[in-house]
């Protein structure tokens, strides 16, 4: 197939496995890696793939469990060149999509800019942005200005708030579209206030979350947060790890998947999990607790790509 691709300046690279770029460390290979060179690369890239070749955007994959099988046609990896932060005026921050979250968190800090809810989020602002992340009652819709992205076709786009349609953990956004950039704004503070804003957060994380496994954060969307707002998931009592205790699967485990005793709405893999272990183990959970709520958990986790064939 790659005879009809376009040249790139970038790293194309056939049947990568994708197990060391998860998160999780699980996932089959993806049909082809693409990690573009710069804008241009990408945008040239795109507009000469043809249009029946699918395209799918990945970060750090914080979020995803890519299954056993792998991802069919193009998986596209920002790195270097889209990673950078700049200060700009009147409180805002532009970020590469391949920024982390918690050095756009730090910068913006050192420049008096509040962006603190960042800190703790793992991942890179492409994907909270795409995820509309968020923790501790503010959300990347609260602080979101634009952002650049590059369409299937290979034009470069600016995206405002309404552009985004922002909603509980989600955007709704075409297929294949891929964010370079971002601005964020956010209110004034003294950094050394920010910073110790920051602390606090990454303590009361590392008290109540398995910080130390590997995790993607919360499997599960808590069952109040479907407002266009997505704050309700922070005030309302009903919890998805609630659930989950009370329908006795804190702990349980599949294969090398676990749900966390520490916290019960994180799912982790022991150290031999496989994508087919984790999303297993997930959709038991979602069943036991339906069985014993009558509520049905809505997964957070994305999961993506082709089941093994042997499975």
């Amino acid at each position: 197939m790659t005879d009809k691709f376009p040249d790139v300046r970038g790293t194309l690279t056939p049947d990568r496995p994708m197990a060391d770029l998860s998160w999780l460390r699980v996932g089959g290979p993806a049909e082809y890696l693409f990690q573009p060179a710069d804008l241009a690369d990408l945008q040239s890239f795109l507009s000469g793939l043809p249009s029946e070749v699918p395209v799918f955007p990945i970060g750090v994959c914080s979020n995803l469990i890519i299954r056993d099988g792998g991802l069919r046609g193009v998986v596209i990896r920002l790195g270097r060149g889209f990673n950078g932060i700049d200060i700009l005026d009147g409180n805002r921050v532009r970020a590469g999509a391949a920024a982390l979250d918690a050095h756009v968190a730090r910068k913006a800090a050192q420049a008096g800019i509040d962006l603190a809810f960042l800190r703790t989020i793992p991942g890179a602002i492409g994907g909270a942005v795409k995820m509309n992340a968020g923790c501790y009652g503010t959300y990347t819709a609260d602080v979101f200005v634009e952002a650049e992205a590059v369409t299937r076709d290979g034009r470069l786009v600016t995206l405002k708030p309404e552009d985004m349609h922002f909603a509980y953990r989600s955007t709704d956004l075409p297929d294949g579209l891929v964010i370079t950039s971002v601005i964020l704004q956010g209110p004034s503070g003294a950094p050394e206030a920010i910073e110790a804003k920051m602390a606090d957060a990454l303590a009361k994380r590392e008290a109540t979350q398995p910080v130390k496994e590997r995790s993607c954060g919360s499997t599960f969307r808590n069952p109040a947060g479907f407002s266009s707002t997505g704050r309700d998931d922070d005030v309302h009592d009903l919890k998805a790890w609630k659930l989950i205790d009370d329908a006795g699967m804190r702990g349980a485990p599949l294969g090398g998947a676990q749900m966390s005793e520490k916290h019960s709405n994180f799912l982790i893999n022991t150290g031999g999990a496989t994508a087919a272990d984790l999303e297993n183990l997930g959709e038991l959970v979602r069943k036991r607790v339906f069985q014993h709520s009558g509520i049905e958990l809505v997964w957070e986790i994305m999961r993506v790509g082709e089941p093994d064939a042997k499975e």
